[in-house]
C-alpha cells in the first residue's frame, strides 16, 4: 500500500472523527493513529515485541 493512499485514509479518518465527534474526537484519532504509525514502523524496522516488554520491566523496577 503506498504512503499516499495511506495518508488519504488517515485524513479521511480524521474528517470524520472531527465532523462527527468534534475537536476532543479529532484530537484523539490523531494521538491513536501516531501511536499505531510509531508501533507499526517500530516492528517494521525489525523490533521485538520482546524488546518492548523488557523496557517496561526496567521502568518499573528502577
Amino acid at each position: 500500500m503506498s504512503r499516499a493512499l495511506i495518508g488519504m485514509i488517515t485524513g479521511m479518518a480524521l474528517a470524520f472523527a472531527g465532523y462527527f465527534g468534534g475537536f476532543g474526537a479529532f484530537l484523539l484519532v490523531a494521538a491513536l493513529g501516531g501511536i499505531g504509525f510509531t508501533v507499526g514502523a517500530w516492528l517494521d524496522g525489525g523490533g521485538r515485541t520482546d524488546d518492548l516488554r523488557e523496557m517496561f520491566r526496567e521502568r518499573s523496577r528502577g
